[in-house]
């Protein structure tokens, strides 16, 4: 049970700083988040743990708190700013990786401590890369068109959970399904495999489920965006 608990103190800990990160920085902090969110998940993604006799891997939090982001976007500034956020987080990725591929290229001095680590951190990044670029590019711009389509069939303020629970339920099952496939399938066992994708889908609906009160907030919210 300690995961679990841990689990949500994790959350909570995540939403919470997304909100203050949208008080204090408006508009400019959601892109800032995404840009975080996408290369800290996948770095999270690595480390497998197991919850109620299932395993499944971590930053399916924070990653959550992306089409968060898209909805929130989506919701206060339009279609538009939320397939730019998309987009910017897709760079955000892609820069990371690149990035981080050239520093494990270094030759490391006789007494470097880190290249191990780096190595078992990055390493596996560019499959984990190729499948979160792959499920991020197709499932957030799913995600941003269902909510559009939501937000005219359920134009009214207090239908908001409808918008956002309705755009992430698909969207999320295509995610997890294109991620999973490229990056982990033959790296595990099929039946763990069969777990992490089931975790995979069901950490990241609830936890999108549960951020709808922190959706409603960050909406009313009222931030500088000069």
């Amino acid at each position: 049970m300690f995961n679990f608990w841990i689990g949500v103190l994790f959350a909570l800990v995540n939403f919470g700083l997304f909100l203050l990160c949208y008080r204090f920085f408006g508009r400019i902090g959601l892109y800032a988040w995404i840009g975080m969110a996408t290369v800290l998940a996948n770095i999270q993604v690595v480390k497998t743990i197991e919850m109620f006799g299932l395993v499944m891997t971590l930053g399916n939090t924070i990653y959550a708190s992306i089409y968060l982001i898209s909805d929130l976007l989506n919701e206060k500034y339009g279609e538009r700013e939320a397939k730019k956020a998309v987009w910017f987080g897709f760079f955000t990725l892609i820069a990371a990786t690149i990035i981080m591929q050239l520093v494990l290229l270094f030759e490391p001095q006789e007494t470097d401590i880190a290249q191990g680590s780096l190595q078992t951190i990055f390493g596996l990044m560019p499959r984990v890369a190729l499948g979160s670029l792959c499920a991020y590019f197709v499932s957030q711009f799913v995600d941003v068109k269902i909510y559009s389509w939501l937000k005219k069939k359920c134009p009214g303020p207090n239908q908001l959970w409808i918008r956002n629970n309705g755009s992430t339920l698909f969207s999320q099952l295509l995610d997890s399904v294109t991620f999973c496939t490229i990056a982990f399938l033959g790296e595990f066992p099929m039946d763990v495999w069969w777990q992490i994708l089931l975790t995979t889908y069901l950490i990241k609906f609830v936890v999108s489920a549960a951020s709808t009160p922190v959706l409603y907030i960050a909406r009313s919210m009222k931030v500088d965006e000069s």
